[in-house]
């Protein structure tokens, strides 16, 4: 799942609340007479049902993994609730925690939302660390959802290994090289040498290109490279002292002051329009991100991507499925919630949904190995990604970065592209999320 970056004021954040948390609560209520929404025969057929609330598109329906488990457990029958998007979704899922009431079986939580869950509502859901085998996932993703008493109140699913998704005709026009190997070796191991990579693309660039799509790209990249970027092992916000943050932010100012990264704002309707008219030859590229390069492309862009590996290892993106304790059914819903991120089924899910494994496991699997992208050609995907999380850092996640992330980007480097100096585009980004920290 996409890591959501959407700011909200908390004027916006109750109306959330106040308008999904009646929805959410009726959407339990028709799957049965308890709070959390399971059954025991609720439906007349003597059957456990277990319901899912989900945002966005986890992938488990459309990849059949709800149809594969009812067959091989017979006795259950499962249900999702699924709201679009997570900035609507948590709220809600925070006020039925807080109150303890209205929660599905099984919860999904996006990665950003995982440390306030672990810090502040760990009490409300079950420990299944008695039901997931830490071996089966990734060092780094067991952690994010564990307490510092060993409590695991989440199971990985995906995560976001980050790449480097780039157009090899943009690059040949530019001069540079085109072999994924090759490209990698321009940038390996530092993100000052991608920035230069810009600039000998940008030489002899297309007319009307950009080395890369947006400053927001570029520094969310750079900062997921990063052990620790917003909070300190002890929870203290840094992101101003930090002089990991202060670096990726000037490296990213430097280059929209020298035309090398495109003027918009990722994920609105005017950056998707940059994809579709191929204007600017590289990204920052987790793996769900070639499933946007392909919604958003034009037929003739296909097999024209490919991926390299980035300067460094980093992550973006992912979620957990939690099991509230308050359930009827918890200790089915558990088994389900194990069931589902089993290396088996996240491989399955890569296949249909793009969606990458946070078990390594996964990785040998055929599904995984033998991975194509229509956009991408013969590009190993599976095995450039699984490198990249094998490697990424054990990132420090800290309860409000999604709102550090998004005035760094939105409130801050993007102003560079439109005049602003880094100094003020710095000064911007500072005010605004301090001022967003204290709602």
């Amino acid at each position: 799942m996409r890591a959501s970056t959407r700011i909200r004021r908390k004027a916006v954040v109750l109306a959330a609340v106040a308008s999904l948390g009646t929805g959410l609560l009726a959407g339990c209520a028709d799957d049965g007479d308890n709070e959390s929404g399971s059954s025991n025969g609720g439906d007349g057929s003597g059957k456990t049902t277990i319901t899912l609330g989900l945002f966005g598109t986890f992938g488990f329906k459309e990849a059949g993994l709800y149809d594969e488990y009812m067959k091989l457990n017979p006795d259950v029958v499962i249900k999702e609730n699924v709201v679009e998007r997570n900035e609507n979704y948590y709220p809600a899922l925070v006020n039925h925690l807080t109150t303890n009431s209205g929660l599905m079986d099984i919860q999904g939580i996006e990665v950003g939302n995982i440390a306030e869950v672990v810090a502040t509502q760990s009490d409300k859901l079950l420990d299944l660390s008695k039901y997931g085998k830490k071996s089966d996932y990734l060092e780094w993703k067991w952690q994010q959802a564990t307490t510092k008493d060993g409590t695991t109140v989440g199971l990985g699913t995906d995560v976001g290994p980050m790449a480097i998704c780039y157009r090899k005709d943009l690059f040949q026009q530019a001069g540079l090289p085109t072999e994924r190997e090759e490209v990698a070796k321009l940038w390996a191991g530092d993100w000052k040498k991608f920035v230069d990579a810009g600039r000998d693309y940008q030489k002899k660039a297309p007319e009307g290109t950009t080395f890369m799509d947006s400053p927001g790209g570029l520094i969310n990249a750079i900062l997921s490279s990063e052990t620790e970027r917003f909070y300190d092992a002890s929870g203290k916000v840094v992101y101003k002292e930090n002089p990991a943050v202060k670096a990726a932010f000037d490296l990213t100012a430097e280059a929209a002051q020298d035309g090398l990264v495109g003027n918009q704002t990722q994920f609105q309707p005017a950056w998707d329009t940059t994809i579709a008219n191929s204007k600017f030859a590289a990204m920052s590229c987790p793996p769900w991100m070639l499933g946007y390069i392909k919604g958003k492309s034009k037929p003739e862009a296909k097999g024209k991507w490919d991926v390299a590996a980035a300067p460094k290892s980093g992550n973006w993106g992912g979620s957990f499925l939690a099991v509230p304790k308050s359930g009827k059914n918890t200790e089915e819903a558990a088994k389900l919630a194990a069931w589902l991120t089993a290396p088996e089924q996240q491989a399955k899910l890569f296949k249909v949904q793009g969606s990458f494994p946070s078990t390594p496991a996964a990785y040998t699997m055929p599904e995984v190995t033998g991975a194509k992208n229509d956009m991408t050609g013969d590009a190993p995907i599976g095995e450039i990604f699984a490198e990249a999380a094998k490697t990424a850092p054990v990132q420090v996640i800290g309860p409000k970065d999604q709102i550090i992330q998004q005035g760094l980007t939105d409130n801050g480097v993007i102003l560079v592209t439109q005049g602003k100096s880094p100094k003020e585009a710095w000064e911007n980004a500072v005010k605004t999320i301090d001022n967003n920290l204290d709602q």
